[in-house]
């Protein structure tokens, strides 16, 4: 018997109608960028939408069709902007690429794509120009800057972007079409091997948008200033670019400025509510506010993903300067949002030490994602925040599979992401470990997170970072790795004597080493990968 069908206006889900929802109700309101020249630039929804229409007929001009791949190596900024909707606008696909991977990887990524044609920021001239001839299918490379401001450098089919633009009507009606279509395409630096591309859709970003401006999860609005510390490259700025524009946030990008001077400045003059990026990030501004004795006027709110915050940094920010850091959880892979941590109505009588026992998890899940954890053999494990296995998720906007496979990596519909943690009974997720850094001691596993916590909460650690290192016994023993602040002394003993009580005996580490600085990924995480190439002859004295 076939189903009664309802009688509802049927219109597809289009990245278009952020940037026209936004021109048409919130035109006046800044975007605030400081560009790669240093000046500060601002105009508002309603010129941006009029100059990604520019652009749209630019693009067309070059022959972009639909579903062609048209790539980005910028920072984040205007006329970066109005290339995440010009581009999807038209029907081809934004290609996001992040310019802190090896020259060699950038190109391999490039090829894989297939784009047509790369949009760059002046700062990256010299890496394009290194790489353009062994990129055969990108026939214009565009300089995001104006005709005064172009690069030296001998770059084949070089336009200058305001140049380009400038010639084109801002006439333009964005087409519709299905909106399963792709829209964006992003490269996960979380894989071994070759990157591999998460290939979006429209549909899938919408959903994700909707999801991820949610009161209990980014709960933005026309009230709030949003400054994405994350770079637009790294999974679409966790989709800000087109949350702002849907509830009319004020946007101000920060460029390549990502040092606490330069992002103190912004969060002060432009009168900055809300902000969103890695945890060194914060490190980093947190130690410029603490040298330089400073207050946070306007700021209340930070998203921190990308790795686990230390809960000392959670704190500090709240007691010292009124600032709500709120952990999230996420992938590439999951669009990224997957879990986001606020309170349940229950919890609020709850003491602030049990409230922020539930605080330093990853957080629960938004409507459209479900999670489970796993033990070896595949079967689902109790939501008791105790027992800890493989993550797996399913939802709206989760991948099916990579860009160019044949094959899903999926497990009976559901997606293993490659973290090890724990549920509770109200779906808080706690990340223990990537599945591959966890540390595994006699047959057991322990969490290289909870010890790298322990040792951030000492005054004189600016970072930790835990990893595995061979045991003739015990298979693997935790290695400590300390960053010290500047200034700051802190002994092996004086870190080892933090950590009875606070965790099981067998899980203290056996031995610390101090260094300079620990390496990074082009995503701003600390590489363990590297730490186990580095340290992987360390002699423990327990062995």
């Amino acid at each position: 018997m076939p189903m009664l069908q309802g009688q509802m206006m049927d219109a597809p889900l289009l990245i278009s109608s952020l940037l026209r929802h936004a021109e048409q109700y919130h035109g006046d309101t800044e975007i605030v960028s400081r560009t790669v020249e240093g000046s500060i630039h601002r105009y508002g929804y309603a010129d941006a939408a009029r100059r990604a229409r520019q652009l749209a007929n630019a693009l067309k001009r070059l022959g972009v069709q639909p579903g062609d791949r048209v790539a980005t190596l910028a920072w984040n900024g205007y006329r970066h902007f109005e290339l995440y909707y010009a581009v999807s606008g038209i029907g081809a696909v934004m290609h996001t690429v992040n310019p802190r991977l090896f020259a060699e990887q950038i190109a391999w990524i490039i090829n894989d794509a297939e784009d047509t044609v790369l949009c760059f920021d002046l700062t990256f001239a010299p890496l394009v120009e290194s790489i353009a001839a062994k990129c055969p299918s990108v026939k214009h490379w565009v300089a995001l800057t104006d005709r005064a401001h172009m690069p030296a450098q001998p770059i084949p089919n070089l336009i200058a972007y305001e140049e380009w633009i400038a010639a084109e009507t801002d006439r333009y009606d964005w087409p519709e079409f299905d909106e399963r279509s792709a829209c964006t395409l992003c490269y996960t630096s979380g894989t071994t091997g070759n990157p591999k591309g998460v290939l979006y859709s429209h549909r899938s970003m919408l959903l994700h948008t909707f999801s991820a401006s949610l009161p209990d999860v980014f709960g933005a609005s026309a009230r709030d200033c949003i400054l994405p510390v994350v770079p637009m490259f790294h999974v679409n700025a966790w989709a800000i670019p087109y949350i702002a524009p849907m509830v009319g946030a004020k946007l101000v990008f920060p460029g390549p400025s990502l040092d606490g001077a330069s992002l103190y400045e912004l969060f002060e003059t432009e009168g900055v509510t809300f902000s969103a990026g890695v945890p060194t990030v914060w490190q980093g501004l947190l130690q410029y506010l603490q040298t330089h004795k400073l207050r946070l006027t306007t700021l209340r709110k930070c998203v921190i993903g990308g790795s686990a915050c230390p809960p000392a940094l959670m704190q500090t920010f709240e007691r010292d300067y009124g600032v709500k850091i709120h952990h999230a959880w996420g992938m590439t892979e999951l669009s990224p949002l997957g879990t986001f941590n606020t309170l349940k109505k229950k919890h609020l009588a709850l003491s602030k030490e049990e409230q922020f026992a539930i605080e330093v998890k990853q957080g629960r899940p938004p409507f459209g994602v479900q999670l489970k954890i796993v033990d070896a053999d595949g079967r689902e494990l109790p939501r008791d925040g105790k027992a800890f296995g493989d993550l797996l998720v399913k939802g709206y906007w989760v991948i099916d599979r990579y860009y160019r496979a044949t094959e899903s990596p999926l497990r009976d519909g559901w997606f293993p992401t490659g973290d090890v943690g724990t549920l509770d009974p109200d779906g808080y997720l706690q990340i223990t470990d990537r599945s591959k850094d966890v540390i595994k001691s006699g047959g057991e596993w322990i969490s290289s997170i909870d010890l790298e916590n322990v040792a951030c909460a000492h005054p004189a650690v600016a970072q930790a970072a835990v990893i595995g290192v061979r045991h003739p016994k015990w298979d693997e023993r935790p290695l400590l790795i300390i960053v010290k602040k500047p200034g700051q002394e802190v002994s092996r003993e004086e870190l080892l004597a933090l950590y009875p009580g606070k965790v099981a005996k067998w899980w203290i580490p056996d031995d610390v080493v101090f260094v300079s600085e620990l390496p990074m990924t082009a995503t701003g995480k600390i590489s363990k990968l590297r730490l186990r190439e580095i340290f992987k002859d360390h002699k423990l004295p327990t062995a």
